[in-house]
């Protein structure tokens, strides 16, 4: 039987560099969609997913994020019970409250397969869940909970699918080659990378969200840098697939997709998601409506 996961990785040290000047000194994790930073977004769906310990690796001008999931400061506490705003410090104090945070300084060389080798002396030989920290997908179950009940029942690593409705976008990400298991659930065969949109294996891109084995971190280290010294963590998920570890897909049901990576996404969800506020929801709305171009 697979072990239970009970640790989730957070990759979120990249310079943020789609948008700056912004980000020169505030990370990219910390955007606001609405009044919350999008890596709250993935917390919470961490959370929701049943998993409390998180591991953060951070790297310069991050410390914003470190506070941002620690408790509140008294002058902070002091001033919100003065003005009688109850409501606000309990949903300031829930976000320290939410999990148990670890926070790792990211080192060595370039590429997305580094900060998941620098969890290793945390997460030691658990398989552990791994979600990035500039993008989010809301779905019902969560979608790492989807993923874990496939790993509990399969094993070996799973990325979760996400399907892409516009030809034209697979270009943007790695597309699975899939052998359907059973329901949402896909064997991989192959990610072909950016692939011409006219001969691309299926409409999945696989991305956003892992569990893998504790394996990774051998495989990782096995990897020849590549051309800038990167190191990424997909060829170190197919050095395992080639040594026998079954690789499966799980294409999120019931969920939406929100990529904050890079500046247009971001204002896209910005909006979306303000049309949906419990408390400006109904007014922003009116307002674009009214809006003239």
């Amino acid at each position: 039987m697979s072990k239970k996961i009970t640790k989730a990785l957070i990759p979120a040290a990249g310079f943020g560099t789609r948008f700056l000047p912004q980000t020169k000194a505030m990370p990219k994790e910390m955007l606001p969609i609405v009044d919350k930073p999008v890596i709250q977004y993935v917390v919470e769906e961490v959370v929701a997913s049943g998993i409390d310990n998180i591991i953060i690796v951070t790297g310069a001008t991050k410390r914003a994020i470190e506070d941002h999931f620690d408790a509140p400061n008294e002058d902070l506490v002091q001033n919100l019970i003065n003005g009688k705003k109850a409501q606000v410090l309990n949903k300031i104090k829930r976000i320290s409250d939410m999990a148990n945070f670890i926070y790792i300084r990211q080192k060595g060389l370039y590429g997305n397969g580094t900060p998941v080798l620098c969890g290793e002396a945390v997460i030691e030989d658990e398989p552990f869940a791994v979600v990035w920290g500039d993008e989010f997908i809301y779905a019902n179950p969560p979608r790492l909970s989807q993923m874990i009940n496939v790993f509990e029942k399969y094993g070996g690593m799973v990325i979760s699918g996400v399907k892409i409705e516009k030809r034209q976008d697979l270009s943007r990400y790695g597309i699975a080659d899939l052998e359907k298991v059973e329901g949402n659930v896909y064997k991989i065969k192959q990610i072909v990378e950016k692939p011409d949109p006219d001969s691309a294996p299926s409409d999945i891109a696989t991305h956003g969200a892992y569990i893998l084995p504790p394996e990774i971190f051998a495989a990782l280290k096995k990897l020849t840098p590549g051309q800038g010294g990167e190191i990424w963590l997909v060829d170190a998920i197919n050095l395992l697939k080639k040594e026998g570890i079954p690789l499966y897909a799980v294409v999120v049901e019931n969920g939406k997709y929100y990529d904050t990576g890079n500046k247009l996404e971001y204002l896209k969800t910005v909006v979306e998601l303000a049309q949906t506020h419990p408390e400006i929801g109904k007014e922003f709305t009116n307002y674009l409506k009214g809006l003239v171009f």
